[in-house]
């Protein structure tokens, strides 16, 4: 519910601040008064485009701010959707900068506007004869139907099915596109597989690979080189070898002379010991050798191959190779058991339709359940408030497709008059009409669902002293539920309030000010006395006025 409103700079609302109570709000003034301004400020909140011709001062900036209890609302999700937290007490603002920005925001937390009107339509409802075109929205007279039917944990059921049926559907179709477009791939896929896997990448190791071709490629060379140097190294007189024991011959000698040769001999020791492990690794290469003209080619071949594949995949090593060969591999296993994933796909949509159907068939048949009701409902309501041959034709109607909100088709008619054919509402009733089916429907709602709280604008020109005592009635029953304010003209209205409010505005020297004030018990009377017979007040007025009251 609304427990403050506080208007700064706007139109021509200086500074104001009123609270507000639970019950039914009365707002009275004379035409031209202001009232209108009040509603603009409010539809500020619920997200309207801000105008900085609305603000009184351009110097200075315009503020509408809101205050609601919402401990009754269970808007705990919508809260999370927004990532805003939630408070039982929540706070809405608008703010028009002289600059004609406008900022906007939910206890504190800056929010663009679309956040705003979300969130604010579940707080109130702005009612009034130029706004009822809501009613003749499909959408909007599903939610009639579906309050009365008890069937929002259905509903809810429902579209959950449904979002998980339209995304299995969409995987189906994605699964299709994909196996024709695997199917065309799939003969080269297997080729480019077949020449990676006849390489054995695994077990192959490029460096040592173009090593051994390099050893084999020129293996005459290196033969005649290792002979040389294995000559070199065992020559008899001249061999290194053999110089250098007589070298460790000759210091050992000095060693005995003095131990001051001793390092040195250990020295040449070490490498004499060297020198011997190379002479035998190179005689171990010598014997290694082995000219293979075959093995050569093999090498050769398979080097060519790399070199191929790495070119024809444009990468550089043998590991990308190895990651193109799992990638092709996964692809051809994919298209080879793409037929298994469609089947298991195809029987989870068969499962879910099944689901989505049996929900479907139960909301149809509560719908059902409840029209005939609603339909006495309404017309009993309507013709209370004046529309005595006015009578309803809505009907649903299951269909094979999917909807948002079920498989129902809504066939939702009206007609105004005896004799005159069923039609829909847009098509057939008056605004004034559309108001007054509007005020039955969600006085029929308030007994069934939480309504944010409703404002109703006028809703009762141009009816008659005892309709619009009906409708007062009607308002003050709808406020032992809810909180309604309606904006009247009319006394018997008036009367039926547990506050009431005046709009009233104020001339001076250089400005007009629109303000709003609680009325007491005598100006209530003085108030109402006014609307009965004008500002020259009558005894009988006020007499009246005070019986009205009680």
């Amino acid at each position: 519910m609304l427990t403050a409103l506080s208007i700064k700079n706007y139109a021509l609302i200086d500074d104001l601040h009123v609270n507000f109570k639970t019950g039914l709000t009365i707002i009275t003034g004379e035409t031209g008064a202001g009232k209108s301004i009040l509603l603009g400020g409010l539809s500020l909140i619920l997200g309207k485009r801000a105008d900085l011709s609305n603000t009184k001062d351009n110097s200075k900036k315009c503020i509408v701010e809101t205050v609601f209890d919402i401990s009754n609302y269970q808007l705990e999700s919508q809260f999370k959707a927004i990532e805003i937290d939630y408070e039982p007490e929540t706070i809405l603002r608008r703010e028009i900068l002289p600059s004609g920005k406008s900022r906007a925001f939910i206890n504190d937390t800056p929010v663009n506007l679309n956040t705003l009107s979300a969130l604010g339509t579940h707080l109130i409802d702005i009612h009034s004869q130029h706004q009822t075109l809501e009613l003749t929205d499909n959408d909007f007279q599903f939610k009639i139907i579906d309050a009365l039917a008890k069937n929002d944990t259905n509903i809810l059921k429902y579209k959950t099915q449904l979002k998980a049926y339209n995304t299995c559907k969409t995987e189906l179709n994605q699964l299709q596109l994909t196996k024709s477009e695997m199917l065309k791939e799939h003969d080269y896929n297997s080729f480019l597989l077949k020449e990676l896997e006849s390489i054995d990448l695994e077990a192959t190791n490029l460096e040592t690979l173009e090593n051994e071709y390099e050893t084999l490629n020129n293996i005459e060379e290196i033969k005649e080189e290792l002979q040389l140097s294995n000559q070199l190294l065992n020559a008899e007189d001249i061999g290194i070898l053999s110089a250098l024991n007589q070298l460790k011959q000759s210091i050992q000698k000095l060693t005995k002379l003095s131990s001051s040769y001793n390092q040195l001999f250990e020295r040449i020791t070490s490498v004499a010991i060297e020198i011997d492990d190379l002479t035998s690794e190179i005689e171990h290469k010598q014997i290694a050798l082995d000219i293979n003209p075959e093995r050569l080619q093999t090498v050769n071949t398979k080097l060519q191959a790399i070199q191929n594949a790495l070119q024809k995949h444009s990468v550089l090593s043998i590991e990308e190779l190895i990651e193109i060969q799992k990638k092709l591999s996964k692809k051809i296993l994919i298209t080879e058991t793409i037929d298994n994933t469609i089947e298991t796909q195809q029987n989870k949509l068969t499962t879910l339709k099944q689901n989505l159907n049996t929900i479907a068939q139960t909301i149809h048949a509560q719908r059902k359940k409840v029209i005939p009701s609603l339909v006495l409902q309404l017309e009993n309501i309507v013709s209370d408030l004046g529309m005595i041959n006015a009578t309803f034709d809505i009907n649903v109607t299951l269909e094979n497709d999917f909807f948002a909100e079920g498989k129902d088709r809504l066939s939702f008619l009206f007609s105004a008059n005896k004799g005159a054919a069923f039609k829909p509402l847009k098509k057939v009733a008056s605004g004034g009409e559309l108001s007054r089916i509007m005020l039955a429907i969600k006085y029929i709602l308030s007994k069934h669902i939480q309504l944010p709280t409703l404002m109703f604008d006028e809703i009762d020109t141009g009816v008659s002293g005892e309709i619009s005592n009906k409708i007062a009635i009607m308002m003050q029953q709808m406020s032992k539920n809810m909180q309604v304010f309606t904006i009247t003209h009319l006394p018997q209205i008036a009367a039926k309030g547990d506050t009431h409010f005046k709009v009233f505005k104020t001339d001076t020297q250089d400005k007009t000010i629109t303000d709003l004030v609680k009325l007491n018990t005598e100006q209530r009377i003085t108030e109402i006395a006014q609307m009965l017979g004008g500002k020259d007040l009558s005894t009988s007025a006020i007499a009246h006025a005070k019986q009205l009251l009680n």
